[in-house]
């Protein structure tokens, strides 16, 4: 079964970096576009950044300039470096990928568990 788990998340004051994880765990597994998005309390989930598996990259206009995706293919994980937090990123953030299992065509949409980043002094 394959599984999406991010990791990072915590407390930071205004200003600092943060680095989330998604890593993608199942075996025989082709990792496509992977996403991070976040929901902040009262708001709707937003797209914050994207990269393909030939590793071209979008991102918010919220959030450009400060964050930078990446990912590592041998280690199945995508990061996602948050550099000058700003208290209105406060939100849960949530990994998505397209993944296809080797030997198939059907791909499929995921979603991990999220993880809270607060930014506050």
């Amino acid at each position: 079964q394959v599984q999406l788990v991010e990791s990072g998340g915590g407390l930071v004051q205004p200003g600092g970096p943060l680095r989330l994880s998604c890593v993608v765990s199942g075996s025989d597994v082709i990792i496509l576009t992977v996403g991070w998005y976040r929901q902040a309390p009262g708001k709707q989930r937003e797209l914050v950044a994207t990269i393909t598996s030939g590793g071209s990259t979008s991102y918010g206009d919220s959030v450009k300039g400060r964050f930078t995706i990446s990912r590592d293919n041998a280690k199945n994980t995508v990061y996602l470096q948050m550099n000058s937090l700003k208290p209105e990123d406060t939100a849960v953030y949530y990994c998505n990928a397209d993944l296809r299992k080797q030997a198939t065509t059907a791909i499929h949409n995921v979603w991990g568990q999220g993880t809270q980043v607060t930014v506050s002094s």
